[in-house]
């Protein structure tokens, strides 16, 4: 078995669309073959886009701001991808309190102040609002 060819895993099947398991797992000499049913890990849910996001997260440690250089995105873009993310990967954001609502509340100044700068028209603004979830 040729030791450096692998395939992309897909994440669901490609008649039903249904999830898919692996069943076989084999060692590299091929001694060693282990059958069952597995569980694929929550990231090959995600497609390629995703996957560099979640790559970048990783490489920024988590730092936002740093991904809005890596990425070349706005903060708000940032953080919706990353709540797109944690949707396809089927998890919930932890709910940390008074920390997000200052989060979010210094992202709206941002915005405004960008409004009054003249650096954002009044629609760009509105629909950043927007994607924070603001009214």
């Amino acid at each position: 078995m040729a030791k450096d060819v692998f395939h992309e895993i897909p994440a669901k099947c490609p008649v039903t669309g249904e999830p898919l398991y692996v069943s076989e797992l084999t060692s590299y000499s091929g001694d060693i073959v282990m059958r069952g049913r597995f569980r694929l890990p929550q990231t090959t849910r995600l497609d390629q886009e995703q996957q560099r996001f979640l790559e970048v997260f990783i490489r920024a440690r988590g730092v936002i701001s740093t991904m809005e250089k890596e990425l070349n995105l706005s903060y708000p873009t940032v953080r919706a991808r990353l709540d797109n993310l944690l949707d396809a990967m089927g998890y919930e954001p932890l709910k940390g309190g008074a920390k997000d609502d200052g989060k979010l509340a210094e992202t709206k100044r941002r915005i405004l102040k960008m409004l009054e700068d003249g650096k954002l028209s009044a629609a760009d603004a509105k629909a950043k609002l927007k994607e924070l979830g603001a009214k």
